[in-house]
């Protein structure tokens, strides 16, 4: 009932797809959203549409409220200090490449990576390393789709910085977080988190996790598309320079130079996401109702079931879906395609993804060039995924 009740939240689950009520599976890459975080955002357009910061009148104190007050969410959410207001992950790994990579790195430092890295987050150091001599190091992915940590303690002489993601948006993978910042830091390194895939599940701790910077997005746990988030250790957060400039960053600027912020909207020049703001507010809100880690429990059980499902049918299956993984499923069909396995789904209201997910090192790894992709999230039902076995099984059957 409780499940039910919380289905009801989400308007867009009563759609129905080519005739069929929807089964939306597609939750790594965008979750959707309950009414309040829709109605947050209608409200803040209808009556205190204004800007930020600048003005005295009253809708201008609303808009700016508003849009602090998620800066606070984030920092009560995450128990961080620095909380940046980004566009997303992506901008966020981007502001700690210009922003702390520019001002405190070199010719021939190193930054370690992995090869489950989202594109976001090699993309960006490869430019800089390109731009400055910087060398890039990469940790393999093992047979069990884990990181090889021997390795990774190798690659971390004369290292700078570490960038990992906290979980694969592939394989559901959650890496050894705890372990991987113990190493880094007693090599002197700095620790960047792609938390993108883990917040959605996990309500992390930012300062117990001892990271020096952590990047995610609304969109992934029920918050609007277009904003995210950049959590920062306030040491670190003095060594960081502004690679914006622009309104509101700047505290004095004269023809002969400019002097800027020193708390976060020295990285956050021009208007703001402010209307996004407001609806992740009530996102933070609304998922404080529920208990994160039962749900993520339940998901986690549904993703295991399916594979087992699907390795009974011959389809293999990129994962192993333990405890503290997320609910993702990646799968390749030995004869029909993916593209052509997508359609039939969604032919029937299911909605998957496929390709390559942003992770083309790693599926080079794997030998493959990309997988279907169904993941689960708060609203999904185990009616739901045995509704998608039986469709997987009636389109082998028919089409395989």
């Amino acid at each position: 009932m409780i499940l039910l009740a919380l289905r009801d939240d989400f308007p867009i689950l009563k759609r129905e797809v080519n005739g069929y009520p929807l089964i939306y599976l597609d939750n790594a890459a965008t979750t959707q959203k309950p009414q309040v975080v829709l109605d947050a955002m209608n409200e803040y357009y209808t009556s205190s549409n204004s800007n930020v910061h600048r003005a005295v009148h009253t809708l201008a104190g609303e808009a700016t409220e508003g849009y602090e007050a998620c800066r606070t969410q984030l920092k009560e959410w995450f128990n961080a200090e620095r909380a940046v207001i980004t566009s997303g992950t992506t901008e966020a790994i981007n502001l700690v490449a210009h922003a702390w990579g520019r001002a405190n790195l070199s010719e021939g430092d190193a930054i370690v990576l992995t090869e489950m890295e989202h594109h976001s987050d090699i993309v960006p150091w490869q430019m800089l390393a390109e731009e400055r001599g910087i060398e890039l190091r990469y940790v393999p992915v093992m047979e069990d789709f884990t990181l090889d940590m021997e390795v990774y303690a190798a690659s971390l002489t004369n290292a700078k910085l570490v960038c990992v993601v906290h979980t694969s948006n592939v394989l559901g993978v959650r890496n050894p977080l705890e372990e991987i910042t113990k190493l880094a830091h007693e090599h002197g390194a700095l620790v960047l988190i792609d938390a993108a895939q883990g917040v959605p599940h996990e309500r992390i701790d930012f300062k117990d996790s001892k990271a020096d910077f952590m990047a995610f997005s609304a969109h992934k746990m029920c918050g609007p598309t277009g904003i995210g988030a950049l959590l920062i250790q306030p040491e670190v957060f003095q060594t960081m320079q502004p690679f914006m400039g622009g309104g509101d960053m700047i505290e004095t600027v004269t023809v002969n130079g400019s002097t800027f912020q020193t708390n976060e909207h020295k990285f956050e020049a021009g208007t703001p996401r402010i209307a996004e703001a407001v609806g992740w507010c009530a996102a933070f809100d609304w998922m404080s109702s529920l208990d994160l880690r039962e749900e993520h429990q339940r998901l986690v059980g549904i993703a295991r079931w399916v594979a087992e499902q699907l390795r009974a049918m011959d389809i293999s299956v990129y994962g192993r879906h333990e405890a503290g993984d997320s609910a993702v499923v990646s799968f390749l069909h030995p004869t029909i395609q993916s593209e052509d396995l997508a359609h039939l789904l969604d032919a029937r209201g299911i909605a998957v993804r496929t390709g390559h997910h942003c992770a083309q090192p790693l599926l080079h790894r794997l030998g493959i060039s990309g997988t279907v992709r169904a993941s689960f999230y708060l609203y999904n039902t185990m009616e739901e995924a045995e509704l998608f076995i039986e469709q997987m099984k009636y389109i082998s059957g028919r089409f395989g």
